[in-house]
């Protein structure tokens, strides 16, 4: 018999934060289909009229207000946890993305970019257009960003942040840690 579960996968980055919302069946580890995909774009403000402090606190309010409803209705989340940077401008928003999924209040199942480049084509190099095709042809059903060219639809690039959510989904569920936690909620659902 089949256990559905409500998840979330999260791709964070302070100027776009991808949100993906489905289900999962745990009792096969298999994504059932993506309901929504939402991207929390957020810009710099005039540096002349507001300080960056002040401005990267309403960057990270506007984040925290898309994702969290979304969050909210999921039982269990995934994500890919960003990794440090080597300018202090982008750890800034390194540090600003962890403070946002440090709000989670569910649990969060944690995986690095390199692993999910690793599961998706198995090596560390994959490009952004091979995990957007990969996420794709998994859930062509999504509502993915498109745009028409010379009447043609087309995937436009920031599809990477929400194919990098999905693609975490489906890393976390090769974790120990989710084993762990699908294993406890499974008893919960009878």
């Amino acid at each position: 018999m089949s256990k559905i579960i409500k998840i979330a996968g999260l791709d964070p980055s302070l100027s776009n934060f991808g949100i993906v919302f489905g289900e999962l069946d745990i009792t096969t580890n298999k994504i059932v289909k993506i309901e929504s995909m939402d991207l929390a774009q957020t810009e710099a403000g005039n540096k002349k009229t507001v300080r960056v402090n002040s401005d990267d606190l309403r960057r990270a309010s506007e984040i925290w207000k898309k994702a969290k409803p979304i969050i909210d209705q999921a039982q269990l989340v995934f994500c890919e946890l960003p990794v440090g940077s080597q300018s202090s401008r982008a750890q800034t928003s390194y540090g600003i993305c962890i403070g946002v999924l440090a709000c989670i209040d569910k649990p969060l199942i944690q995986v690095t970019p390199i692993e999910i480049k690793q599961y998706v084509v198995d090596k560390k190099t994959t490009s952004k257009e091979e995990i957007i095709n990969w996420a794709y042809e998994l859930h062509p059903e999504a509502p993915w960003l498109k745009r028409k060219e010379k009447g043609v639809e087309k995937l436009v690039n920031k599809n990477e942040h929400l194919a990098d959510a999905i693609a975490a989904i489906y890393t976390g569920v090769q974790t120990d840690q989710y084993r762990q936690i699908s294993a406890v909620i499974s008893c919960l659902i009878n």
